[in-house]
């Protein structure tokens, strides 16, 4: 092979792997690098979840979990009402970055962070007033299954929110759509996650809709009985 076609050869090849690098970083960020992406993530995701948590009443003293927390942001602000804030991911770099923002709530006994999966959270029965999923219900490995298992920490009463800014449908889907596709994404609907909610045994379900921007929110109940 000539040495500038081999040249070029390399360079495709060592693109592809940053490629593949950063679409696992996006999806599940590692210790070391991936505290990067999820530091990112909270300037990145902080119009969505603010619009996102103008929709949900965190009532004081709440108990509440933040599943897929990301770098830890919305941690922080449920703790501006809530008592006790718990945070899981799957990802070493995310619980890292998570610990490393809300490190001053952590001394203070109120926010913990831990690396866990939505499908087993290690929670009784009837922990939580609230749950919250922000940009992280894509990658479930069984959704219906992993928003039951919520249901269950949930206390009776207890709501869970799951938000997104791409869904089937929505305005910035023909961009967005085969890059969730690439990362190995659920993509639901407005109905699709009013399903879903129903399905897993939510009641209530309320969806919220930024049409310009491509985002949506799902808020569902468990029942009281």
């Amino acid at each position: 092979m000539h040495p500038s076609a081999y040249s070029l050869a390399l360079r495709y090849a060592a693109a592809l792997c940053l490629a593949v690098y950063l679409v696992r970083q996006v999806k599940k960020p590692d210790r070391f690098a991936g505290r990067l992406f999820a530091w990112l993530m909270n300037g990145s995701h902080a119009s969505l979840t603010d619009w996102a948590l103008a929709h949900l009443e965190v009532p004081e003293g709440a108990t509440a979990l933040d599943v897929g927390c990301g770098g830890g942001r919305t941690i922080n602000q449920l703790a501006a009402k809530a008592a006790q804030v718990y945070g899981i991911d799957y990802a070493a770099g995310s619980v890292a970055a998570s610990r490393a923002h809300n490190q001053g709530l952590i001394v203070e006994g109120r926010v913990h962070v831990a690396q866990a999966s939505v499908s087993q959270l290690p929670f009784a029965e009837g922990t939580f007033d609230l749950v919250t999923a922000i940009e992280t219900q894509y990658y479930w490995p069984n959704v219906q299954r992993d928003m039951m298992e919520i249901l269950r920490v949930l206390k009776p009463g207890g709501r869970l929110m799951v938000v997104a800014e791409n869904y089937k449908g929505a305005r910035n889907d023909a961009v967005l759509g085969p890059v969730m596709k690439l990362l190995g994404s659920s993509r639901l609907s407005m109905d699709d996650h009013r399903a879903l909610f129903q399905a897993a045994g939510y009641e209530g379900v309320e969806i919220a809709e930024e049409w310009r921007r491509g985002w949506i929110c799902a808020i569902g109940t468990k029942p009281a009985a």
